[in-house]
């Protein structure tokens, strides 16, 4: 009788064990399937659920612990690539700003000397004006006057070397018999000239100026027209 008790007892505490496990909700249902529960589950062993889920976590866990260095990597490499491609644009972006702000300063400088060029043209026109007006045929009979002219003169190629530093030179398109340009010459007249092809600029009325290259005033001049 003692023996029975035992392994009754044995059993009860067993399917109270297996059923202290499983998740509240589902005890009741558990309970109202299997009535003797003592009995039914008495050859059930409690731990080996427990151990299969052991068992079957572990490849899991393993799997799992595998995986984490390779993501981490992953978003290493990630977070790398993002920082050089926002290091690379900031850098592109000053690059852009120094040439912006250098192109501008030197817009500025250009302008500057612009408008201070444009000041000094009508004294150099003026000089040319007061060379031409003196006589050639007076200089050699009059010494002052010939004094005067080749003060003139100096001065006026003083004048020049020191525009020229600056990016000033003069245009005369006669001297050298140039085709007419309208981007550089402002024709005022034409006229026939038997020796000369069509579009020759053969007389220049108001001689025009550059700085660096640009017109910032073109030459008046008179242009050959044939026909």
């Amino acid at each position: 009788m003692l023996q029975k008790y035992l392994a009754r007892s044995a059993r009860t505490f067993a399917a109270q064990s297996f059923e202290s496990r499983l998740p509240q909700a589902t005890r009741a249902s558990f309970r109202a399937a299997y009535p003797g529960n003592g009995r039914v589950l008495s050859g059930l062993r409690p731990y080996s659920d427990s151990a299969a889920e052991t068992k079957d976590e572990k490849p899991e866990a393993k799997a799992k612990e595998e995986e984490d260095p390779a993501k981490e990597i992953e978003a290493a490499k990630a977070e790398a690539k993002e920082a050089t491609d926002k290091w690379k644009r900031q850098v592109a972006e000053y690059r852009n700003l120094q040439e912006q702000t250098k192109r501008e300063v030197q817009a500025a400088k250009d302008f500057a000397l612009q408008r201070f060029a444009k000041e000094l043209l009508d004294s150099v026109d003026n000089f040319d004006r007061a060379l031409g007006a003196v006589p050639q045929d007076k200089l050699s009979s009059n010494q002052e006057l010939k004094t005067l002219y080749d003060g003139l003169r100096m001065t006026e190629t003083i004048l020049m070397n020191t525009l020229k530093k600056f990016g000033v030179e003069k245009l005369d398109p006669a001297e050298t018999n140039e085709k007419f340009d309208p981007n550089r010459h402002e024709a005022t007249f034409q006229t026939p000239q038997p020796d000369k092809e069509d579009g020759t600029v053969f007389y220049t009325q108001s001689k025009g100026f550059l700085l660096n290259g640009r017109v910032i005033r073109p030459a008046k001049v008179g242009v050959v027209k044939n026909a």
